[in-house]
């Protein structure tokens, strides 16, 4: 069925930036979807796929609307209302609720009150332990209400009240949160780094797992966020498996089939074969993953195998649902595009030259040669070869193994001399009774010139052996 007008244009509207449009049917039930997460990404996700997807557009909006309204935060509900009146007019929730946000400003500046006068008196009394507690409990009431500044800085202020290594890592989680959802990917790492620096925390699997989860899972999103795909998927791969089993420990920032998809692709864009085969299929705490994405251990297994047009059609089959993703739908582009290049270069490998029609049997687009893309890949320096245009041929350029073996054995030869020369030296001054010493000033100040002075005292011991006692000269 078509959609409405409405919806085309607010969707085209909410993307005027250059943002994703998905106008197919994704293979994704809402309700399932969201239920699997808790806290504010429930909101964030609802309303990315309201602005995003043509066909769910309207059910995302209402579903968005009913959270915010769930929660404290006025300005939520306000954009997920805005953009339901541009997208769904004559919808019941396109009537702006006035008495629910006058009475959740009025809820929420009562609260405010309470808590600020709260912690006052905490401050009079001068108990660290309390004054640490209304701090959080302000961060927390802010952050509820949708003001991340405000509880940005009241969690700060917990880290002079600190008492225990476990207090430090939950004012460091929290401020790690408050930074994901403000999107400051660089204050996200220096907040983690924080905590897994402690001397004392013990951040591994063994002792806590909760804790080690969420700073895989915070750091993998961050490095995500930055584009750094080989950090990202080491980070990923580390989640233990037991998030399967216990879901809830990382709700509030992904489940167990985000953490494989994330993972899967970033490993897939960066990885080799080796390493995939390592670190994916066969890591005891990663494989157990799988099962909430079996489609990408499939795509991962005909990499490694070598079926490359396989690998690339199962990742292709579930391209829409990644574009709805709210952290991975800005990298799909430049994922797909490292796989598949990948993908072209791995083909290629065995082969001193291929032709183009074989490589259009397995990367051609239907009614498109991969010619152009051949060409921009050798450009770029992705791909070592040339193109014969009249032959239609793909010539890979590979380095002469001969030649590279005799450059390698003249460096070796050059290198020995040098070193044989620079010990007969050292042995010819020592049995002429000279006495070579750096500069104290020059030594401390230019550490690139200083000499390696085992050389000098194995001049030493044979010439002593050779010519008897030397007398040292100054």
């Amino acid at each position: 069925m078509a959609a409405p007008e409405s919806v085309l244009a607010f969707v085209a509207k909410a993307n005027s930036d250059g943002g994703v449009i998905v106008k197919e049917q994704p293979k994704l039930d809402l309700d399932l979807y969201i239920q699997n997460y808790t806290g504010r990404t429930r909101f964030e996700r609802l309303l990315f796929i309201g602005k995003t997807c043509v066909p769910l557009c309207v059910e995302a909006l209402k579903a968005a609307i009913r959270e915010a309204k769930n929660g404290s935060d006025v300005s939520r509900y306000k954009e997920a209302w805005e953009c339901m009146r541009w997208a769904a007019p004559h919808e019941p929730e396109a009537q702006r609720d006035e008495a629910w946000i006058d009475r959740t400003e009025a809820a929420n500046k009562t609260e405010t009150a309470r808590l600020e006068a709260e912690l006052k008196v905490y401050k009079n009394n001068l108990i660290k332990e309390s004054i640490r507690m209304g701090n959080e409990d302000l961060g927390q009431h802010f952050e509820k209400i949708g003001r991340l500044e405000a509880a940005s800085d009241y969690y700060s202020r917990m880290r002079q009240d600190v008492s225990t290594t476990r207090h430090i890592i939950d004012c460091g989680q929290r401020l790690a949160n408050v930074s994901l959802e403000r999107k400051d990917w660089p204050m996200v790492l220096t907040n983690i780094s924080k905590v897994t620096s402690l001397p004392g925390s013990n951040l591994d699997p063994a002792t806590d797992l909760d804790a080690f989860a969420y700073t895989q899972t915070v750091s993998g999103l961050a490095w995500l966020g930055m584009g750094n795909y080989t950090e990202a998927a080491a980070r990923f791969i580390n989640v233990p498996s037991e998030v399967l089993t216990k879901p809830s420990i990382i709700s509030n920032l992904a489940t167990p089939s985000d953490i494989v998809t994330y993972g899967s692709l970033t490993a897939l864009a960066s990885l080799d074969r080796y390493h995939l085969q390592k670190n994916c299929l066969n890591c005891p705490m990663f494989r157990p993953l799988f099962e909430a994405e079996p489609h990408l251990r499939k795509a991962i297994s005909h990499f490694v195998n070598g079926r490359y047009s396989s690998c690339l059609s199962t990742l292709e089959s579930a391209r829409t649902e990644y574009l709805l993703d709210i952290h991975l739908h800005k990298h799909i582009p430049a994922l797909f595009a490292l796989i598949r290049s990948k993908c072209i270069t791995q083909y290629l490998v065995p082969f001193s030259c291929a032709t183009i029609q074989s490589l259009d049997a397995a990367f051609g687009k239907p009614g498109q040669s991969i010619e152009p893309e051949l060409v921009e890949m050798i450009r770029s320096g992705k791909l070592n070869a040339r193109i014969d245009s009249k032959e239609k041929l793909v010539i890979s350029i590979r380095p002469d193994a001969r030649a590279q073996m005799q450059a390698d054995a003249l460096k070796s030869a050059h290198a020995y001399d040098r070193e044989a020369k620079e010990r007969l030296r050292r042995i010819s001054l020592v049995s002429a009774g000279l006495e070579v010493v750096p500069g104290k000033r020059q030594h401390e100040t230019m550490p690139g010139l200083a000499h390696d002075e085992s050389w000098y005292e194995e001049g030493r011991s044979l010439a002593s052996s050779s010519a008897g006692p030397v007398e040292s000269r100054g």
